[in-house]
């Protein structure tokens, strides 16, 4: 009998082809999670110094903001890890 054509890869793979493939999945993920830590805070600290612009008030909201960006960051780090 022929093999089925929704039969997945993962079972013709050889084990250094699966170690390997998940070699490079945690590789691009450790590559990945920093830019999103930079990006929540840059993105928090912006709309917070353009509210302050607006407010002409001092820094407050630049600093308020970006650390609300920096644990928004954190927490979507740590809910893209792998649980063990």
């Amino acid at each position: 009998m022929a093999a089925e054509p929704n039969e997945s890869r993962e079972s013709k793979r050889s084990p250094a082809q699966t170690q390997a493939k998940g070699d490079t999945q945690q590789f691009a993920m450790a590559m990945e999670l920093p830019f999103i830590i930079v990006a929540a805070v840059a993105i928090a600290g912006l709309a917070g110094y353009f509210l302050d612009r607006w407010l002409h008030s001092k820094p407050i909201f630049m600093l308020i903001f970006g650390a609300g960006g920096f644990f928004i960051g954190v927490r979507d780090v740590l809910r893209r890890l792998p649980e063990k």
